[in-house]
């Protein structure tokens, strides 16, 4: 069975940086999700990595790529991305110039590449950043950026001279799938805003910290955005774009926290409903909030911070006017948040046991503070909501078949109503009866009909869930997502974009006998030093042959790719044997 595919991608010239998302689609299926990164500089990429023609159990070793000294080390020029694959034991090189007062940022995808490593500790590659100068002493060095384990240095360069940065993995683990992006310039990178959001449909205003942002302008979601997360980014002078980093929206009025507030005597009094946005403005800051309350109501405290990209990691406590702790909670696991494997956000429902004042308390566990600490609390009734995932995030069905996904309910705020979940607005050729998920139920099969034979593209789809909820309708979008595992154990709904349907013909063959158009002269390389030996050549011609027949390659994409393989080959000698 072929495992490997190449593909040539062509990116629009006025694409806009970020991220894409990759799959593989045959004639036969659609692959998982993986991203794909648009660049803003240009571009490195070392030479992929080699492995074994047959994997051999406890022979791991043989399948990494003996990397000749002259590769170990690679010279760029700034700004540049680096793309490469991390073997076993392995450390990556490369060697630039920078200038004296230079504001260089150095950040490395990898976690956010290939996620979730099922069999491996901690789950993904755990990147490791050093810069050293050119007498070879370290000048900086990280392991992660906050709970976001891939690292970003920031560095204020010291001296005219050269630098070396090198890139391993912190066990020093490999395989092929531990691959990165790393990019390293002078480029804007926003460490943290406040607020972390802000009231739908009313004007706001934010703070951005970070580096190199003189000059730079962000825009926040529209006017007329709907409430739910956003990513905002700040563009630079020169034209260049940041990181991207949340931006929440609510319905609820918006207060600051005000200070001093750091005990019930001094607590800040709020009025049900409101979402108070506030930071640790110092070491041990505790804020209190004062609330009124009634016997028998219902009070819900929540925090978002860490799904929002703070390294606030919150403690809630309420308690009443007598200061006996009512309820308290450090961290409430939330399904729906993606790649967060750090579920430090707090939440309280709590029903009151009398009429008179309560207090609700945060702090950060870990006493931290700084302008990046920045929480948004919601103290308000229970608002009952749900949100949707599926899974596969992709249908495959066969000529006039049935595909099924599976639909996880994660209820919010003690919901336990029923929702019907259907599909929305389906193309011609496809039908479905829809389900009910029943009342306190989390888990349904939704099928998906066609009468098609096939389709040559897939097409996307939507699933929504329609359900009543706090005296309102609730029509909410699900979320297509893949399972992954991390580290043996814990399980992760990895959303995607788009949930795409394919139908098949179990009956199709591809064609048996594809005829290659002749290499043209053109196609083949000049000067190039011969490196693989004559199996080597026989097996790369064999895969590109088989990819070739089941139509994944262009004619001038196999070409050149046979081209550049025969032209690799060492030519030995003839032995003279003797008289």
């Amino acid at each position: 069975q072929t495992e490997l595919i190449f593909a040539e991608i062509t990116v629009d010239p006025g694409a806009k940086p970020g991220r894409r998302e990759i799959r593989v689609i045959t004639k036969r299926g659609i692959s998982n999700p993986l991203p794909f990164y648009i660049g803003q500089v240009p571009e490195v990429a070392r030479k992929p990595m080699k492995t074994m023609q047959l994997p051999v159990l406890g022979k791991e070793h043989l399948a990494q790529r003996k990397r000749p000294r002259a590769e170990e080390e690679m010279r760029i020029t700034i700004p540049c991305t680096m793309n490469g694959q991390i073997a076993a034991g392995e450390v990556n090189r490369y060697r630039f110039e920078a200038r004296k007062g230079q504001r260089l940022v150095i950040s490395a995808k990898a976690r956010d590449l290939v996620p979730y490593v099922a069999d491996a500790v901690p789950g993904w590659f755990q990147a490791v950043l050093r810069l050293r100068d050119a007498s070879g002493k370290e000048v900086a060095y990280d392991d992660d950026f906050r709970s976001n384990p891939d690292p970003v240095i920031f560095f204020h360069v010291p001296d005219d001279g050269e630098y070396v940065l090198t890139i391993n993995e912190a066990l020093f683990r490999g395989r092929e799938s531990f691959v990165y992006r790393m990019t390293v310039g002078e480029l804007p990178f926003v460490t943290s805003i406040f607020p972390l959001g802000a009231r739908a449909g009313a004007p706001a205003e934010i703070e951005m910290k970070g580096w190199n942002l003189e000059g730079a302008e962000y825009s926040l979601p529209s006017p007329d955005a709907e409430p739910g997360v956003y990513l905002v980014a700040a563009g630079g002078k020169d034209g260049h774009f940041s990181n991207r980093v949340a931006f929440a929206l609510d319905t609820l009025p918006e207060c600051f926290e005000q200070e001093p507030n750091d005990d019930p005597s001094h607590a800040q009094a709020v009025t049900l409903p409101v979402i108070v946005n506030g930071r640790a403005n110092r070491p041990g800051d505790s804020d209190v909030f004062e609330v009124e309350g009634k016997a028998g109501e219902t009070i819900v405290a929540e925090v978002n911070a860490r799904r929002l990209g703070s390294p606030y990691d919150s403690f809630v406590e309420m308690t009443g006017a007598d200061g006996k702790t009512i309820a308290m909670n450090d961290d409430h696991f939330d399904a729906a948040s993606g790649l967060n494997t750090d579920h430090a956000d707090s939440y309280l429902m709590v029903k009151l046991p009398a009429d008179g004042k309560y207090f609700v308390h945060i702090n950060d566990t870990r006493r931290h503070a700084g302008e990046e600490y920045a929480y948004r609390l919601r103290i308000s009734p229970p608002r009952p909501d749900f949100v949707l995932r599926l899974l596969p995030s992709r249908i495959i069905m066969p000529s006039n078949g049935t595909g099924v996904v599976t639909v996880y309910a994660i209820r919010k705020d003690g919901f336990d109503g029923p929702i019907k979940l259907s599909f929305k607005d389906l193309p011609p050729g496809f039908s479905s009866p829809g389900v009910t998920l029943a009342a306190k139920q989390e888990v349904a099969k939704l099928s998906l009909r066609t009468v098609l034979k096939s389709l040559d593209m897939p097409v996307s789809v939507t699933v929504i869930g329609a359900a009543k909820g706090g005296g309102q309708d609730l029509v909410r979008e699900a979320v297509p997502t893949e399972d992954k595992m991390q580290a043996f154990l814990w399980r992760h709904l990895l959303p995607a974009d788009t949930l795409p349907v394919l139908v098949y013909d179990p009956a199709y063959q591809p064609p048996a006998n594809r005829v290659r158009p002749p290499i043209r002269d053109e196609d083949r390389p000049k000067d190039v030093k011969p490196t693989l030996t004559r199996s080597s050549v026989e097996y790369y011609l064999r895969q590109l042959d088989n990819l070739y027949q089941e139509w994944l390659l262009t004619d001038q994409f196999v070409n050149r790719e046979i081209a550049n393989t025969e032209a690799r080959l060492i030519k030995l000698l003839p032995v003279r044997r003797g008289l």
